[in-house]
C-alpha cells in the first residue's frame, strides 16, 4: 500500500477542554505519527500542534477528519510527498 508523507498542522482553541479530545484521537492514530511537537498559548488557552506523518491516503483522510469533527479545532495538512517508499536515504 503506498504512504504519503505529509504534514498536519492542528490549532486547537479552547485548549483546557478540547485537548483531551484531541490527544484521545492522536493516541488512536500514534502509529501515523513519525514527529510531533506542539506550542502552548497558555494565556490565551490555545495550543498549536504540529505533526509529520506517513500514512496511506484513507488513513490520513480518517486522521484529519476526525481532528475537524472537534468544536474549535482548525486542521490543515499538506501532502511532501506521494510514495515514502520512493525517498532518496542520504
Amino acid at each position: 500500500m503506498e504512504k504519503h508523507i505529509g504534514i498536519i498542522g492542528i490549532l486547537v482553541n479552547q485548549k483546557s477542554e478540547n485537548a483531551p479530545k484531541v490527544q484521545q484521537i492522536l493516541t488512536k492514530y500514534g502509529s501515523l505519527i513519525l514527529h510531533r511537537s506542539g506550542i502552548p498559548y497558555s494565556k490565551c488557552d490555545r495550543g498549536i500542534i504540529n505533526l509529520t506523518v506517513e500514512a496511506a491516503p484513507d488513513e490520513l483522510d480518517s486522521l484529519t477528519k476526525e481532528l475537524s469533527s472537534v468544536k474549535d479545532i482548525i486542521v490543515k495538512s499538506m501532502i511532501l510527498a506521494n510514495d515514502a517508499n520512493q525517498l532518496q536515504i542520504m
